[in-house]
């Protein structure tokens, strides 16, 4: 037996390495267009396989390992969104991460939120991390200023220029707002699912960020964090999310959030 273990540990480190890189895939893609993608072209090529082997087609063969490569690089192409997103999740561990929100910078966003929320005033807010978000800012308007509930109210209110679209809030000053962020292209069953939710789903799924989100409907308190939605939350039990995730990288509490692709509450 130790000798059978000598021999193989090499095989069963190689194994565990493969595991875990296909079940953290599983994870990443099981809730994307590029999923159905994945399977349809994974049972086609199954099923040519098989019957080409069974019925010794030396054609369909040849075509078959010729095509291999052009396949692989197609899956580049199709999954590009979420090759994206776990590159930017590798890079925003806490090692990498330097960004900071104070505690009173947080306690006027919070206010600011609930006030929105009492008005039923949209409202989508990102605070960024370890991964600039430049980009985003330069859709907007940029800005330097700290944190208010009077500017935020302003600045979301509908009657404002900035008001339709996200600002973006960096070590506790905002510093663009009227910021335009890409929308998630993940499936989400619920279609009561908005616009503003999809793009806090979109900006965490590209960056490190947090999102959070006042829903005009209802005035619920959302949170969004690597693509996943934490929707109609208390202001303490958000406030202490936030702080999990810029203190630790994640929500303490991680086994109570939920993919919004399975379970998302209606009226967002």
């Amino acid at each position: 037996m130790w000798e059978f273990v000598e021999a193989h540990w090499r095989d069963g480190i190689e194994i565990l390495i493969l595991s875990l890189l296909a079940y953290n895939g599983y994870l990443f893609l099981r809730a994307t267009r590029g999923a159905r993608i994945l399977l349809g072209l994974l049972v086609l090529l199954l099923s040519l396989t098989f019957i080409s082997d069974a019925l010794k087609l030396e054609v369909i063969t040849w075509l078959l390992q010729r095509l291999s490569v052009f396949l692989a690089i197609g899956l580049v192409v199709i999954f590009q969104p979420e090759l994206r997103r776990m590159l930017a999740e590798l890079g925003s561990q806490r090692l990498f991460s330097f960004n900071k929100t104070d505690e009173a910078s947080l306690d006027s966003l919070i206010e600011a939120m609930v006030e929105l929320s009492h008005k039923r005033i949209g409202a989508l807010i990102a605070i960024k991390r370890g991964i600039d978000m430049r980009q985003f800012a330069e859709t907007g308007v940029e800005l330097d200023a700290l944190i208010s509930s009077e500017l935020l109210n302003t600045i979301f209110h509908p009657k404002t220029p900035l008001h339709d679209g996200g600002i973006i809030v960096e070590q506790g000053r905002i510093v663009a707002a009227g910021c335009v962020f890409p929308v998630s292209q993940r499936e989400v069953r619920n279609r009561a699912v908005g616009l503003r939710h999809r793009a806090a789903m979109g900006v965490t799924e590209e960056t490190d960020a947090i999102a959070l989100i006042v829903s005009e409907e209802t005035g619920a308190l959302s949170l969004c964090f690597r693509g996943k939605l934490d929707h109609d939350l208390e202001p303490e039990v958000l406030k202490q999310y936030v702080n999990d995730i810029l203190t630790f990288g994640n929500p303490q509490d991680e086994q109570k959030r939920h993919d919004p692709a399975r379970d998302m509450g209606a009226g967002v």
